[in-house]
């Protein structure tokens, strides 16, 4: 298996059987990637990795639960999510409810540079932003939630997801200031 060209059914399949070398091979293909998805909910390299490691676990404890529907690299990136956000939750010790009149206030603000920029330009910047206004940006902006659903991952209302995002546009144009 070590010199031949695999694809990434038999890959799966192998992995669910508890062979090591698929899951290394498979680790090594999924593993930047998902390094990214990691670096994008906390501050610094080493935490991420622990994330991507914690990951990885559970994606070789939960494989045999893939159903081959849809893609598996998208299997995969959800339980990096999922990992990433269960480890800011027992990070936090901020409050998450805030008012929706906060909400509107805090709407009004321009954010045209931001909404210009690919999220890749921003990760090393949003990574400076408090660990909720950078998950709710990064579960809002880069991986599509809508505000029902980060609200329910993350246990917090509705209105306070779109606090957290409009506080961390805020942040974030602030911190592009310097970049014009």
């Amino acid at each position: 298996m070590a010199n031949t060209v695999i694809n990434e059914g038999q890959l799966i399949t192998d992995c669910q059987s508890g062979d090591r070398i698929a899951q290394k091979k498979l680790y090594e293909i999924y593993a930047g990637k998902m390094m990214g998805v990691c670096l994008r909910y906390c501050k610094d390299r080493e935490t991420a990795r622990d994330l991507l490691h914690d990951g990885f676990l559970k994606v070789f404890s939960h494989i045999g639960d893939f159903e081959s529907k849809g893609s598996f690299e998208g299997w995969v990136r959800r339980i990096m999510i999922n990992t990433a956000l269960e480890f800011l939750r027992k990070q936090t010790d901020e409050g998450h409810n805030l008012n929706i009149e906060e909400a509107y206030a805090l709407s009004n603000g321009d954010f045209g540079v931001l909404e210009q920029l690919q999220a890749e330009e921003l990760i090393a910047i949003i990574q400076r932003l408090p660990d909720t206004y950078r998950t709710v940006f990064n579960l809002f902006v880069v991986e599509g939630y809508s505000h029902r659903e980060i609200a329910e991952v993350m246990t917090i209302t509705e209105s306070s997801s779109r606090v957290y995002l409009t506080r961390a546009k805020q942040l974030l144009q602030e911190m592009l200031s310097v970049y014009k």
